[in-house]
């Protein structure tokens, strides 16, 4: 079955760095765009970043544009999420998710969705 597991969160300090993996399983992961969204406690869901199936159309949103680097090895079937200069207020629980659009896209719609990681930004 389809599935999307999140690692590599954890404890850093502000101004710290963090590599997030999204590992696919039970599907090509290679012909779907994939997300990164986060939730800050008390927060609602914020899209973070995209990513398409050749990883050259890729977006942020404002909030980590310049801070954090969307990539994807297709071959290893994993997306990843290299985070720097993290501040407090990325503080969130990291999620990946599919866009159901085989091959084309983004939609902005997801069907599948990883547990998530936690990332805490705290001295």
């Amino acid at each position: 079955q389809v599935q999307l597991v999140e690692s590599g969160g954890g404890l850093v300090q502000p101004v710290g760095s963090l590599r997030l993996s999204c590992a696919a399983s039970g599907f090509a992961s290679s012909s779907y765009w994939l997300y990164w969204f986060r939730q800050a406690p008390g927060k609602g869901l914020e899209w973070v970043s995209v990513i398409n199936t050749g990883a050259d159309s890729i977006l942020y949103a404002d909030s980590v544009k310049g801070r954090f680097t969307i990539s994807r090895d297709n071959a290893k079937n994993t997306l990843y999420l290299h985070m720097n200069s993290l501040k407090p207020e990325d503080t969130a629980r990291y999620y990946c998710a599919r866009d159901p659009s085989e091959g084309s896209g983004p939609t902005y719609r997801y069907d599948y969705w990883g547990q998530g990681t936690q990332v805490t930004v705290s001295s």
